[in-house]
C-alpha cells in the first residue's frame, strides 16, 4: 500500500457513487443510509449544505496502486457549528476569548444528522490494512487543518471502534447521549408491552388510544408513496415545528423532494390524515430513514395540537414497524429523557476532537476527564428509570 494518493473533493458528486458506497457500505447490516453517497449528495444538491450555508464540502478519497478508490470520508470545512449536535459553543467562546479564531474548523460528520455512523470509510481489506487507512484518513484531515490554519478538527458520532483506535492515536476522546429502542426478539406490539411493568404498559396504551381518538388515519408511506406532494406537504409540517421551536430550518423543500426521489426505499414515513376537508390533509408526520438493522427517526411535524399523536407516530409506530420487519433497534435521536418510560434506553455516543492549539488542547483534555465520567454516571442514573420488568 506504498503508492496510496489522497484527494480533496469540493463535492460529493465529484466522487463515483459505487466507489463511495463499496467503502461505505460494506457491512450488508450496517447498510447506513446516512453515509450514503445518495444522502450525501440530496444535502449538497438541495444547497442546504454548501460554503454559503457552513458547511464546505472537502471530501476524502484513498486511491490504492490500481486507481481504484479504497477508502473516503466526509469532510466539511465549517464556519459555525449548527447542526452538530455535538456542542462545542463553550469552547469556540473561550478560544475567542483568548484571541483566536476558533472558525473555520473540520468536521468530518453528517450535516444535520446526529446519527452514528462510520466516518473513515473503507472497502473491504484486512485489519491491518484498514486501520493503516483510517489512519491515512486522518493524517489527511491534519494536513488541511494547516493549510486553513483551521482551530481544530472534530469527527462526531462515530462508530465506538473508531473511537477507541483514534483516542489511541492522539485524538481527544468525548462521549455522549442517545436514547435508543432494542428489539429482544418481540413477536409484535404486545409482546414489548408485555416486558414492562404494569403501570408503565398502562400508560402507553392510554397513549395509544388518545392518539387515535383524534378522527385521523394514520399510514405508513415509502418508496413510490412519496410523491412529490406528499413530500411537500411533510415539508411544511417540518417548517411548523421548526417555527414552534424558533429553531433553525436547515432543510428545505428540495432536500424533501430529492430525498423521496433518491432514497424513497429508504425512507419510512409515519403520517396522520384528517379526512373531514375536501381533500385529505397530512396534520402530521414522523420521518424515518431505514438501515441494514435499525430504523433511524429523524424529523417530526404537525399542524394543530393532537395529544399523544406525537408519541404515537415518533416512537410507537417506530418500534411496530421494527418488530414486524424483524430490526434490532429504533434510534430516536438526541434529547428527551420522557423518551425512557417509552422502552428507549439511554446510550453512549462518541466524537472524537483534534485541537490545534496545544495549550487549548490541554485544557480541552482536562475538560473532558470529568465530562466523560459524568456522562457515565448520568446514563446509569437514567437506567435506573428503565420501564421494562426487574
Amino acid at each position: 500500500m506504498s503508492q496510496l494518493r489522497v484527494e480533496v473533493h469540493p463535492g460529493i458528486n465529484s466522487i463515483p457513487s459505487e466507489a463511495w458506497d463499496r467503502c461505505a457500505q460494506n457491512d450488508a447490516l450496517d447498510n447506513n443510509p446516512f453515509i450514503s453517497h445518495a444522502f450525501l449528495s440530496v444535502l449538497e444538491e438541495s444547497g442546504s449544505v454548501s460554503a454559503e450555508t457552513g458547511w464546505q464540502p472537502q471530501h476524502l478519497t484513498i486511491m490504492g496502486d490500481n486507481g481504484n478508490i479504497i477508502a473516503c470520508a466526509p469532510l466539511y470545512l465549517k464556519s459555525h457549528s449548527y447542526g452538530e449536535y455535538v456542542f462545542d459553543w463553550s469552547w469556540a467562546n473561550a478560544y475567542e476569548r483568548a484571541g483566536r479564531a476558533y472558525y473555520p474548523k473540520l468536521q468530518s460528520a453528517v450535516p444535520f444528522s446526529p446519527v452514528t455512523g462510520k466516518r473513515l470509510l473503507i472497502a473491504p481489506t484486512t485489519p491491518e490494512q484498514t486501520k493503516e487507512l483510517r489512519l491515512a484518513l486522518i493524517n489527511a484531515m491534519l494536513q488541511i487543518l494547516q493549510q486553513y490554519e483551521a482551530s481544530s478538527l472534530h469527527l462526531t458520532f462515530t462508530t465506538e471502534q473508531e473511537w477507541h483506535e483514534l483516542k489511541a492515536a492522539g485524538l481527544l476522546a468525548r462521549t455522549g447521549m442517545q436514547y435508543h429502542w432494542e428489539n429482544n426478539n418481540y413477536q409484535n406490539f404486545d409482546d414489548f408491552l408485555a416486558a414492562l411493568s404494569s403501570r408503565k404498559r398502562k400508560a402507553i396504551k392510554k397513549e395509544r388510544r388518545d392518539a387515535h381518538s383524534h378522527g385521523l388515519e394514520i399510514k405508513t408511506l415509502t418508496g413510490s408513496d412519496l410523491t412529490s406532494e406528499i413530500c411537500d406537504q411533510f415539508y411544511q409540517l417540518y417548517l411548523s415545528t421548526v417555527d414552534k421551536k424558533y429553531a433553525h430550518d436547515y432543510l428545505n423543500r428540495d432536500f424533501f423532494q430529492l430525498l423521496g426521489s433518491k432514497l424513497g426505499k429508504k425512507v419510512i414515513l409515519s403520517t396522520a390524515w384528517d379526512y373531514s376537508y375536501a381533500s385529505p390533509v397530512m396534520v402530521a408526520g414522523a420521518l424515518n430513514l431505514l438501515g441494514g438493522d435499525t430504523l433511524y427517526g429523524r424529523n417530526w411535524g404537525s399542524h394543530g395540537h393532537y395529544p399523544n399523536l406525537h408519541f404515537e407516530l415518533c416512537y410507537y409506530q417506530a418500534i411496530d414497524y421494527a418488530i414486524t420487519h424483524g430490526l434490532k433497534r429504533v434510534e430516536a435521536g438526541a434529547q428527551g429523557e420522557h423518551k425512557i418510560q417509552r422502552g428507549y434506553l439511554p446510550n453512549r455516543t462518541y466524537s472524537l476532537h483534534g485541537i490545534s492549539d496545544p495549550n487549548f488542547r490541554d485544557a480541552i483534555a482536562r475538560f473532558l476527564q470529568s465530562e466523560n465520567p459524568a456522562v457515565d454516571r448520568e446514563i446509569e442514573m437514567l437506567c435506573e428509570l428503565r420501564p421494562f420488568k426487574k
